[in-house]
């Protein structure tokens, strides 16, 4: 059975996925690409990056065990939810957008530093 880390990861990781489509899709049908970067991201990051760590966690059942992977869960997803609409509102100029990303950025590479750490532990 699948740790239910993985699980969190996975099922936020489709969340992202579908919000990163609907995004392009309207981006697409508007033909306006301001906010691409920040699609980018969130499928890099949501998307990809997210469910990479569920599956890391499933074949690790031992370090989806233990708190780490619980703080690393929560620490990746605030840093995804600050940094994603920092960087849209950064893309359209509006002020605090800058802040929250660097801010989100930070986060989330705090988020990548506990997996890391999780990873390479024995």
């Amino acid at each position: 059975m699948m740790p239910k880390i993985s699980q969190w990861f996975i099922k936020s990781a489709i969340i992202y996925l579908i919000i990163g489509m609907c995004g392009g899709i309207l981006m697409g049908m508007k033909q306006d690409f301001t906010l691409a970067p920040a699609h980018a991201h969130l499928n890099l990051i949501g998307w990809v990056t997210l469910a990479l760590m569920g599956l890391y966690y499933n074949v690790h059942p031992l370090k989806a065990a233990g708190s780490l992977a619980r703080i690393q869960f929560w620490v990746s997803t605030v840093g995804v939810w600050i940094m994603i609409p920092g960087l849209a509102l950064t893309l359209m100029q509006i002020a605090p957008g800058e802040l929250l990303t660097i801010l989100g950025s930070i986060v989330t590479l705090a988020g990548v530093v506990l997996f890391a750490i999780n990873v390479f532990r024995d």
